[in-house]
């Protein structure tokens, strides 16, 4: 070989062999995608069209429908909404308001985009849509025209239903039209924390504040999906989306996304090292049943614990990185891993919300969220009630984390995955062919 091809020859090789030994250690089923927001081109692929419950990062599709309203004159963002018997009925994460407060489109967005406010997601349904039902009918409208075809939308949440899924494609196609079609909203998936009364709540996502430039987008969890997170992060003008499907904890979502993220900034002059992945709508879609995660994420002692707890457990642990984590780090060269998320550094003060809380209910904004949690829940799917005009007043949020395990609107069903798909973890983008079973078990609740 000419000397002068030698040191890249050897360069490719090491990258195989990294790769190679990274996927061999991997255990549990995992969905990575990396792209370039401006040009939908794939930088990495791991799974990324292989069918996945979604959780939380359905409120980035909620989002999505709800901005378009606001654009097309249907809502505005200071409409006030209410706060119905369904809402409060959602399982926590949410705010917990008392039937009939009233909130602003804006208020509530931001509510359901920091604290993950299953509630909020739910009025901002009802008010856009009539009810989740007809919601979830745009939800799919929508997808459809987006040409993310492997989701279906049944709530507007995430709560757990068989028919709510989606991919790491379909999740990094509704990223890039909400970065492309609604950059005047962009604060709304980079707040880094929101204030309810004397409470500062900050963002799930563990990148805002954390990575250099970080400006979104939205974290999920529920035990049959695994820890989710849709990341995008901007340097020198150029904006990537990192999708991270199934991780083990808060704390190795975060890392994956992160160290996904590094390896396109840092890719500069070797890209043409790397076969063409194509574009991430020209990505093929695999049809299987998503993974059924519930007894690696949350089987034993760890089946009633919130993400918000299991966060602080697992950020507690040294050495969490798993072999998704450590596979993208070898692949893209020496990165100092203490390095890739740094110390909280906020960025701007926490936003203040504010509601109009029901005629009789107490101004004091904990005693108006203690209020909420002492009204008999509903699982009720129709409109919210009418609220009357109080004073407006911050309020508090309760101290539970993401999505829950049960969704009182749409309860799963028993489904048994398709035993001939199931993910791999060889670091290729999905064609047509199916990958290797990695043992996702299946299970009727969820």
């Amino acid at each position: 070989m000419h000397r002068r091809f030698a040191p890249i020859a050897a360069l490719v090789v090491g990258l195989v062999a990294c790769a190679a030994g990274a996927t061999a250690a991997q255990a549990r089923p995992e969905a990575l995608l990396l792209i370039e927001a401006d040009s939908g081109k794939v930088l990495h692929a791991e799974n990324a069209t292989y069918p996945w419950y979604p959780a939380s990062i359905t409120k980035l599709m909620t989002a999505y429908v709800t901005l378009r309203a606001v654009k097309e004159g249907r809502i505005r963002l200071d409409t006030l909404l209410t706060v119905s018997e369904n809402a409060l009925a959602q399982q926590p994460s949410k705010m917990g308001f008392p039937v009939g407060t009233r909130v602003t489109v804006d208020n509530a967005l931001k509510m359901m985009m920091v604290k993950s406010a299953n509630d909020m997601a739910v009025v901002l349904a009802e008010g856009v849509a009539g009810s989740v039902e007809a919601f979830a009918e745009e939800m799919n409208r929508t997808s459809a025209r987006l040409g993310m075809t492997q989701s279906s939308w049944v709530n507007p949440n995430g709560l757990p239903a068989d028919m709510q899924v989606t991919s790491a494609r379909d999740m990094a196609i509704l990223a890039r039209a909400l970065i492309r079609e609604f950059p005047e909203y962009d604060l709304y998936w980079r707040i880094p924390a929101i204030k309810f009364g004397r409470r500062v709540m900050r963002n799930y996502n563990k990148l805002i504040d954390r990575y250099p430039g970080a400006d979104g987008m939205k974290t999920g969890f529920i035990c049959a999906s695994g820890y989710n997170l849709v990341a995008s992060a901007t340097r020198n003008g150029r904006r990537l989306i990192a999708v991270v499907l199934g991780a083990a904890s808060g704390k190795e979502r975060a890392e994956t996304a992160a160290a996904l993220l590094e390896r396109g900034f840092n890719s500069g002059g070797l890209s043409w090292l790397t076969p063409s992945l194509g574009t991430v709508d020209a990505l093929q879609p695999i049809a299987a049943e998503p993974p059924n995660l519930r007894d690696e994420i949350c089987g034993g002692q760890r089946r009633a614990r919130t993400d918000h707890a299991e966060e602080e457990e697992t950020a507690a642990r040294e050495g969490d990185a798993t072999s998704a984590y450590a596979s993208v780090l070898q692949a893209t060269g020496p990165i100092d891993k203490a390095s890739l998320l740094g110390p909280l550094t906020p960025s701007m003060p926490p936003i203040e919300v504010s509601v109009i809380p029901p005629a009789g209910a107490p101004s004091d904004p904990e005693a108006l969220v203690a209020q909420g949690g002492k009204t008999k829940r509903s699982v009720a799917l129709g409109k919210g009630e009418q609220g009357r005009k109080s004073a407006v007043i911050n309020v508090s949020g309760d101290k539970n984390g993401e999505s829950g395990k049960k969704s009182a609107s749409s309860k799963a069903a028993a489904t048994k995955p398709a035993p001939a798909a199931k993910p791999n973890s060889k670091g290729k983008p999905q064609t047509a062919a199916k990958p290797a079973p990695k043992g996702a078990k299946a299970a009727s609740s969820r």
